[in-house]
């Protein structure tokens, strides 16, 4: 009978983790994250799923004679950007683990 309460137990845990799972990749969806390059000059907004919704260029970058810094300027404010939505992430999935008393060396997403 004990094992039986400890199944149904892991298994009342397993889906409070997808539900609030659910909740954090909704949310990160919905959630934009600006990465810059060259002190603000060069901006990419993008969503947490990792979907760019705006770049922003000072005029400063743009020159077409060097048209190859503008282009590592920008993957350098993309990657900032997709950095910046990880850390969140995993910031929100560490709660979970914590709110649900979830080992530490426990995985999510799964």
């Amino acid at each position: 009978m004990k094992n039986m309460m400890d199944i149904m137990g892991m298994m009342k845990k397993a889906q409070a983790v997808q539900s609030q799972m659910t909740v954090v990749q909704n949310k990160m969806e919905n959630t934009e994250f600006t990465g810059e390059a060259a002190n603000g000059a060069v901006q990419v907004t993008m969503t947490g799923k990792f979907k760019a919704t705006k770049v922003k260029l000072d005029k400063s970058v743009v020159d077409p004679s060097d048209i190859e810094t503008l282009e590592d300027l920008l993957l350098v404010a993309m990657n900032d950007a997709k950095q910046k939505a990880d850390d969140a992430t995993e910031k929100a999935f560490e709660s979970i683990k914590k709110g649900l008393n979830l080992p530490d060396n426990f995985k999510l997403p799964f």
